[in-house]
């Protein structure tokens, strides 16, 4: 593969982190190990993405179809997540790295709440790279919740419906100051949105890898970039 550096980077990369389940079964792990095994693939994707100049990274860490999984299951993810609230801050600090979460945090319970606003106030500074986790998140959901902000606002007559253009839309949504995705990429082989950033990923190229997340490294990030430099992006217009 031609040199990172030589190729054009994409400003917003977004993930669908697939297959950690498919992974841990297929070594006779349990689920929650495969999960374990991501969250730490994550954090080196991340440290990738930024040393290749990516400047957003958001991955969808939890759906709101995801509280239908196994109850231990869902309770593991959740505790995942709580462990990584708490021990991120000092790597955030020496990575300069910004996080935000998306997704209605108000379901999830008062201590990850917490954690979530107090990492997001304490990173919100920093100049590095942007990541965004999506923590019971459905894009319908994120829509919903956005019209529904848009209509009280008529409503109280601050307003005007007419004057609703894509990008008071936009700044309606939980992602609202953020670039849209130039790149998505899913793992595992799947090839769907599975309701994830459905209004934001209009024209991202998007990138499918049959690796699973638990085997996901820097070169296959390096593969999807360069798969996207071979694209055109015409954003519903000719060449040139």
């Amino acid at each position: 593969m031609a040199e990172i550096k030589e190729r054009k980077i994409p400003q917003h990369v977004a993930i669908i982190m697939d297959g950690n389940g498919r992974w841990a079964k297929k070594r006779g792990l349990p689920r929650t190990m495969g999960h374990s095994q991501g969250a730490k693939v994550v954090e080196q994707i991340l440290e990738d993405a930024d040393h290749m100049g990516i400047k957003y990274l958001t991955v969808y860490a939890f759906s709101t179809e995801n509280w239908s999984r196994p109850k231990a299951e869902v309770i593991a993810l959740m505790n995942l997540l709580r462990a990584y609230m708490k021990t991120s801050l000092p790597k955030c600090a020496k990575n300069n790295v910004r996080i935000r979460v998306i997704g209605d945090r108000s379901k999830l319970d008062q201590d990850l709440q917490d954690s979530i606003q107090d990492l997001e106030e304490k990173t919100k500074t920093n100049t590095g790279i942007g990541f965004q986790i999506a923590i019971n998140y459905g894009s319908r959901d994120e829509i919903r919740r956005a019209v529904t902000r848009l209509a009280k606002e008529a409503k109280d007559g601050n307003l005007n419906p007419d004057d609703i253009t894509e990008e008071t839309i936009s700044d309606a949504l939980d992602t609202a100051g953020i670039p849209d995705p130039d790149l998505l990429i899913r793992t595992a082989g799947e090839e769907r949105l599975s309701n994830f950033l459905m209004w934001q990923l209009s024209y991202a190229e998007m990138y499918f890898t049959d690796t699973a997340w638990p085997d996901f490294t820097k070169e296959d990030l390096e593969k999807a970039v360069d798969a996207y430099n071979h694209r055109e992006r015409r954003y519903g217009g000719l060449i040139q």
